[in-house]
């Protein structure tokens, strides 16, 4: 399985590509041909739904009790956020954001598929989760190869039209057909079985900030955050932004600005001001917003 990086950039440029994955007055709520994901013991512990008080919807990972990584066009507007968790009987808890960081590259006002930056923040939690909870291992979060099997998760749409199938978690397998550089360089991934050629599985509305996993042998390993996705490329009269390619920031690249900024706001309480090492974006906030 080999896909040429003009052979993306020739089938992107013919797409209508999403706008950004986690507003619902975007294009593009759970994964497309996704599994939901009924173990009290999986991914139901490490990612998380994000909402906001203007009503738009991201997914997260849990990265420490109290700390999530998301995409950062997901929390960028003026606006409070809250984070949703299920606990192993499945029944939610809300918990508020009670301050986000962007990575300092990422460009407010555009939109993911034309970002020049990183589009990854971290967000801090009014309260740390019990053992209930898994955060998920970010220390091998290396690259994504051409070829390597991985898993996305999300709590989007299942379809562009289908707003009441989301908020529900699913997950599917994807394979990476290597880098593309657009505005900026991200790792695509697919189905295997379509590679975007006809719809397969892939994000959707409300997956943006979810995680892109890899197996590893003490569970899963975060690899990635979904920034934007593509329709497949035959797509016939009804033209959609979810099924063909999903756009990935690998973390890999960015654990220095990670690893820093997860340091700092691990001792960051609430009343606080916003921790000021590791080159802090200007949209960074803090308080109830």
């Amino acid at each position: 399985m080999r896909v040429s990086p003009s052979r993306l950039r020739s089938t992107l440029a013919a797409l209508a590509v999403a706008a950004p994955l986690g507003l619902w007055s975007g294009a593009a709520g759970a994964v497309v041909r996704g599994e939901v994901t009924r173990d009290p013991d999986g991914l139901r512990s490490s990612v998380v739904r994000i909402e906001s008080t203007t009503g738009e919807m991201c997914s997260g990972s849990l990265i420490a009790p109290d700390l999530v990584l998301t995409a950062a066009h997901c929390v960028m507007r003026k606006a409070g956020y809250w984070v949703v968790v299920v606990d192993r009987t499945f029944r939610q808890r809300r918990l508020r954001a009670i301050a986000a960081s962007m990575h300092p590259d990422f460009v407010p006002g555009t939109t993911p598929e034309n970002q020049p930056g990183t589009d990854l923040a971290i967000l801090k939690l009014d309260a740390r989760l019990g053992p209930d909870f898994r955060p998920l291992d970010l220390r091998s979060g290396g690259d994504i190869p051409q070829g390597d099997t991985v898993a996305i998760a999300g709590y989007g749409v299942v379809a562009e039209n289908r707003r009441g199938t989301a908020r529900v978690l699913r997950q599917a397998r994807l394979v990476s057909l290597g880098e593309l550089q657009v505005a900026n360089t991200v790792t695509v991934v697919a189905d295997r079985a379509t590679l975007a050629e006809t719809a397969g599985a892939g994000a959707c509305l409300g997956d943006s900030g979810g995680p892109i996993l890899r197996a590893g042998p003490g569970g899963y390993q975060l690899v990635g955050v979904v920034s934007w996705s593509s329709g497949a490329a035959q797509q016939g009269r009804v033209r959609t932004a979810c099924g063909g390619f999903t756009a990935v920031t690998p973390i890999g690249q960015h654990a220095g600005w990670i690893n820093a900024r997860v340091a700092e706001l691990a001792r960051f309480e609430p009343g606080e001001s916003m921790p000021a090492g590791a080159r802090p974006h200007p949209s960074d906030w803090t308080g109830g917003r």
